[in-house]
């Protein structure tokens, strides 16, 4: 039976997350999405079961099953009416990334007009503006290929970027199994793009917001004026400038809605925040789609072993001699609740460690028992496993004086005679001077201690040895 798997990927780029390169050396990446969803919402017109009630003016909005919500329906075309332009004369001269759902693209002409002459990114911001969690996933499906054939058909050529927005589990592997976007957009996981391979294909994330994001205009504990909003985006512009400047640039992303901030009071928030961010020479403004593209670029998929992904005997093979002559770990190990987060040599090696320190003490001595003498007998035959060749080599214990081998020679019995197992250290935190240092100070300690020190100094080295094997 397949042991417990976890899709999630809690880990992400870590601690270090990758340098973008961004051009020119910017600080900061801006990417502005205007969503176009004004005639593809919910509406009995549109063959839907009842009206739009999500993101509106009106507050606590409900679907009127069966009928025209005559009030809700202004609501979405003032923002292809007014809200649009408004914004079109604002930002003409920026790259800019419609998410265009295919049936309100089909339903503005002259709009579509207007974003083409702009330079416009039009991402596919699916076939209708609708909830997907409930949909099958052969509809989904289906959907999506509708979508692209309508975009196409409307816009001249098909999209390269989707979002769905109110997505299924099911739609990122679906655009994926497409085959033909540069991105897809629904996850909000990161300030940087990811590749994620699903849909039996490296597909590229280019993750996308829910907080710098006009939408809170119109849901609760949202923003009430345009000066909230004009200083949460320009917090968040700081914040991640300042780490560009400290040498990790990042991307931020801007979501708008031509209904919502296209409005005369909330416009002008907009308006002061485009103003800041410009007064940078260092930032780099672009379309989702050129973002994609660089990081295609400059940061391709790149393989690696994923230990949760390996069948058993894979995973015993390859990390059964993390813990010297141990692979009873391993194998504990292979039955745990792994994921992605334990494809990295610290997340393997928590759940390496957290069988080791499970197990009886017995069982720890044993491992303890497997570990061979420092610069002794079994190195000087040549006996020793290709790890611990290694590990010795790296503090010169292969290359000691007749004094340095007495010297380790004598320490050694000494210290095996009162605890009953060889001294262990992580020697690549060493060299053969404070070796020795730690020998004399170590074996004065009762056995206890020393037990528990020598356990701690094992799982040092199996974070050394899955360091070379995994990324950190």
């Amino acid at each position: 039976m397949q042991p417990p798997r976890y899709p999630r990927d809690m880990i992400g780029y870590g601690a270090t997350p990758p340098d973008p390169k961004w051009p020119g050396g910017a600080k900061l990446a801006v990417q502005i999405v205007l969503n176009y969803e004004e005639g593809g919402e919910n509406c009995v017109l549109h063959g839907d079961a009842a009206s739009e009630a999500f993101l509106s003016e009106i507050v606590g909005a409900a679907q009127w099953p069966g009928q025209r919500h005559w009030n809700m329906e202004s609501i979405y075309e003032y923002g292809s009416r007014a809200g649009f332009w408004r914004l079109h004369r604002l930002m003409k001269d920026l790259p800019i990334t419609v998410y265009g759902v295919a049936t309100a693209l089909a339903r503005s002409p002259d709009q579509v007009a207007a974003m083409q002459s702009a330079g416009w990114e039009i991402a596919s911001h699916g076939l209708k503006w609708v909830e997907h969690k409930d949909m099958p996933e052969e509809e989904e499906r289906a959907q999506i290929a509708e979508a692209i054939r309508l975009h196409t058909e409307v816009v001249g050529e098909r999209p390269r970027g989707w979002y769905t927005g109110r997505c299924s589990e099911n739609t990122a592997r679906l655009v994926a199994e497409e085959g033909g976007f540069a991105y897809v957009a629904d996850t909000y996981a990161d300030d940087l793009p990811y590749w994620m391979h699903t849909g039996g294909r490296d597909q590229l994330i280019v993750p996308y917001t829910l907080d710098c994001n006009d939408m809170r205009f119109a849901t609760p504990q949202g923003f009430n004026s345009g000066n909230q909003f004009y200083s949460y985006l320009k917090d968040s512009f700081d914040a991640l400038y300042e780490e560009g400047e400290a040498g990790s640039p990042k991307m931020l992303s801007i979501g708008l809605h031509c209904r919502l901030i296209g409005r005369p009071g909330r416009v002008m928030a907009l308006r002061r925040f485009l103003d800041y961010a410009r007064s940078f020479s260092d930032v780099w403004f672009a379309t989702r789609l050129q973002i994609a593209e660089h990081w295609s670029a400059t940061h391709p998929p790149v393989q690696h072993p994923k230990p949760s992904q390996m069948d058993r005997s894979e995973f015993v093979a390859t990390y059964g001699g993390v813990f010297e002559h141990s692979a009873w770990i391993a194998e504990r190990a292979y039955d745990l609740e792994l994921g992605p987060a334990h494809d990295t040599a610290g997340g393997l090696h928590n759940a390496l460690t957290r069988m080791f320190r499970s197990a009886t003490p017995d069982e720890r001595l044993g491992v303890l028992t497997a570990h061979p003498d420092l610069a002794g007998k079994l190195a000087q035959a040549k006996r020793l496993t290709d790890e611990s060749t290694s590990e010795q080599a790296s503090a010169g214990l292969d290359a000691l004086t007749d004094a340095e081998r007495d010297a380790f020679t004598d320490v050694n019995q000494r210290y095996t005679q009162k605890f009953g197992f060889p001294f262990i250290i992580a020697v690549r935190d060493h060299d053969k001077t404070s070796i020795l240092q730690a020998f004399e100070r170590r074996i004065g300690q009762d056995r206890d201690t020393e037990f528990c020190e020598a356990c701690r100094q094992v799982e040092r080295i199996a974070e050394f040895r899955l360091r070379d094997l995994l990324p950190s």
